[in-house]
């Protein structure tokens, strides 16, 4: 650009010297003229009218010499840098770069022209805010739609559990009310308190499968169960000194952070659920071997209950289908029904369950429940 100015310049500066010569060309050749009929041929005044005849052609090339110069300063100032600085906006508008740097320079032209510039950066930035509020909607909207898909298929897959359940209720019903006689007979006749104690603990867990396929059967429709004050604190420690009974957590150490006197509105039924199927989940997800830290707090109306492992935690593919019917990433070895009964039973006491990776490594879940 700065060639294309110059070029601008010597045009400008020569038309100027060349009008300018030729308006006072005739007025000095007349001067001339009269000089030399005044003065003597041969003496010192003829002599120094030749050398300023002589000048003149050095005066144009200086005259010339100047005004290019002048005009070239004059037009990098006015339009030169204007146009550069308005060539650097339009590039910043190319790259979406819309904090446009102010130009102070130029005349009414340029800068009606930077004004339409940085409205037009104006227009886009409002359009970008608009496009990403839309995006962020469509994006919210994406998530609702898959959550409510995913519901959707896990209500129809828990429903068609629900069917199963109690086309085979009665099958398994009739073996579990005579496992529970031959129970009572058998606690009555025990020679030993300790034996009776082992049949008092055989009695609970029969009567748990009991609730269990009894549970399976409401799968299909809300729960209706009264909810009263829980301690939550009594139902871990309960929980956990019947899981560690068994193979799975006879290696796990089990550390606890449990707040004093936290009560929930639950049923103490589903929520022990909940919270065994929780620890057997985390015994299994580290191998029968690590730590399971159990944890409650209260947050405004709420208590949590959170259950912490040390294994390898939850992959993406995993978390996006954690809590659908039979998914299960036991190879064969689970029903995949666990998480999906636990929601199912914290969704209806009124709460939630959630799952992610723990910071320090592992997966963690913390149930949800109005606080009492």
């Amino acid at each position: 650009m700065k060639w294309r100015i110059a070029s601008v310049a010597f045009l400008l500066g020569s038309l100027a010297t060349g009008l300018s010569w030729l308006t006072l060309l005739p007025t000095l050749l007349h001067l001339m003229d009269v000089a030399r009929r005044w003065v003597p041929s041969e003496g010192v005044e003829a002599a120094v009218l030749s050398r300023v005849r002589g000048f003149l052609p050095f005066a144009l090339g200086l005259d010339l010499l100047v005004l290019v110069i002048l005009a070239y300063i004059v037009l990098e100032f006015t339009v030169g840098r204007p146009l550069r600085a308005t060539e650097l906006a339009v590039g910043q508008l190319e790259r979406l770069e819309l904090d446009l740097t102010p130009i102070s320079q130029g005349g009414p032209f340029l800068s009606r022209i930077q004004s339409a510039l940085n409205r037009m950066a104006e227009a886009l930035r409002r359009e970008q805010a608009l496009t990403r509020s839309q995006l962020e909607a469509l994006r919210q909207a994406n998530a609702r739609l898959s959550r409510a898909q995913t519901e959707l298929v896990s209500a129809e897959r828990l429903a068609t559990v629900g069917r199963l359940a109690a086309g085979v209720a009665h099958e398994v019903g009739n073996p579990l009310a005579g496992i529970l006689g031959y129970l009572s007979l058998a606690r009555m006749r025990a020679p030993t308190a300790e034996l009776k104690d082992f049949l008092d603990r055989i009695d609970h867990e029969v009567h748990r499968i009991d609730g269990i396929v009894r549970g399976l059967l409401d799968l299909g429709r809300p729960r209706s169960g009264p909810l009263a004050p829980v301690d939550l604190g009594q139902v871990v420690e309960t929980c956990v000194r019947l899981v560690r009974a068994g193979p799975e957590l006879s290696r796990v150490e089990v550390g606890f952070a449990l707040a004093p006197g936290l009560l929930a509105r639950a049923d103490p039924g589903p929520l022990s659920q909940i919270v065994i199927n929780l620890l057997l989940n985390a015994a299994q997800a580290m191998g029968g071997q690590g730590t399971v830290r159990v944890s409650t707090g209260r947050e405004a109306n709420e208590v949590w209950l959170t259950v912490e492992d040390t294994g390898p935690g939850l992959t993406a593919e995993v978390m996006a289908r954690l809590f659908e019917p039979f998914f299960t990433t036991k190879e064969g070895k689970g029903t995949g029904l666990g998480l999906a009964v636990s929601l199912h039973l914290a969704q209806g006491m009124g709460g939630k369950l959630t799952a992610e990776n723990a910071p320090g490594g592992g997966a963690r879940f913390t149930l949800w429940l109005t606080a009492a």
